[in-house]
């Protein structure tokens, strides 16, 4: 088979989930993206640039003068189709090309809906991977109607999922997908390690009270780490640092929260501000859930700032003992690529 595969260029995590699942698929897989290339790629991956559809029009004349002025919604029907936008019509014109020319077999959209909907007329088997939060607008239910199948990377139950309902017979919950299962690499162990790594802040923060943070990590005699906040802390592995920090602070992203699960980590989560409330609404889970301790607000917010909060809030974590099993991160990426091969058997 040849599997097209579309990669958001919003942060890093869809293409990080696109590296999780692709050992688990024989096939041929294009990757189309507006996202720089990585500097290396799964043998059988072929990388194609799409152009970006959400900067200024570059001198045209139109009145218009950036694409969020130009309909993009299409009265809401959509999310993003901007009238008379160079760079929007070329990079469906090229996906459409790649459709043709590569034969493509089934189309993974992570995501989009309006690839979504222009791979099924083009005739495409299409999986959807789906997000938390409030899906229920118009745009989202239209495009989960018109998958082949949808990928929900989080285990069956623990979030609402309302938009999913009326097509759930289309749904695969796999569990979290993460980086770091099913095979140890070389950089980690199979077997957990001991704690002793003090305070690992994982990724950036905006407006989080780091110096706060440190404070109240010393007075509980433990280091700070930060990783990936800046070009300098940024590692490519950071697997190290989570497997043995006491207790990791972290954003409620899919991916992240994937990772603390596999490290069997105790954690502060700090859900940042997204569309549709997608973190916020991890965050309530994981809170019920008792996996971790879960931070009022959005980074910056009152109930996250001061050396005492932070002292609680570390306390806390340190207290847990989660069960992590329950995220059912064990053979997820495996799932998900059994769910592709799914549509076009």
């Amino acid at each position: 088979m040849t599997i097209g595969w579309y990669v958001h260029h919003h942060g890093a995590g869809h293409l990080t989930r696109l590296l999780a699942v692709r050992p688990h698929l024989e096939d041929e897989v294009v990757v189309l993206s507006s996202m720089p290339a990585p500097s290396s790629l799964p043998s059988r991956t072929r990388w194609v640039a799409l152009p970006r559809d959400d900067d200024g029009f570059g001198g045209s004349t139109g009145a218009a003068e950036a694409p969020v002025e130009a309909d993009p919604t299409v009265g809401g029907l959509l999310h993003w189709a901007p009238l008379g936008h160079a760079g929007h019509r070329t990079r469906l014109a090229t996906i459409a090309d790649v459709a043709r020319d590569s034969t493509l077999d089934a189309m993974v959209v992570d995501v989009s809906v309006e690839v979504t909907l222009l791979s099924r007329l083009l005739g495409i088997p299409t999986v959807v991977f789906s997000q938390p939060g409030d899906r229920t607008d118009e745009p989202h239910r239209l495009a989960y109607r018109a998958a082949s199948a949808i990928i929900a990377p989080w285990p069956e139950g623990v979030l609402s999922d309302a938009a999913l309902l009326p097509v759930r017979d289309r749904v695969r919950w796999t569990g979290g997908i993460s980086r770091y299962e099913p095979v140890p690499s070389a950089s980690r162990s199979a077997s957990p390690s001991p704690r002793g790594g003090g305070v690992v802040v994982l990724g950036a923060h905006p407006g989080l009270d780091v110096e706060g943070l440190r404070l109240a990590a010393e007075g509980a005699g433990l280091t700070l780490t930060e990783v990936g906040s800046t070009p300098a802390t940024w590692t490519a592995d950071p697997w190290p640092l989570l497997a043995t920090a006491d207790v990791v602070v972290s954003a409620a992203g899919q991916n992240s929260v994937a990772d603390l699960a596999a490290a069997q980590a105790r954690a502060v989560v700090v859900p940042q501000e997204r569309p549709f409330g997608e973190q916020d609404a991890t965050g309530r889970a994981l809170d019920r859930l008792g996996l971790a301790v879960v931070a009022p607000g959005a980074p910056g917010a009152p109930g996250v700032r001061g050396v005492d909060e932070w002292a609680r809030l570390l306390a806390g974590a340190i207290g847990l003992r989660p069960d992590w099993g329950r995220w059912q991160v064990a053979g997820a990426a495996r799932r998900a690529a059994d769910s592709i091969r799914g549509v076009v058997s």
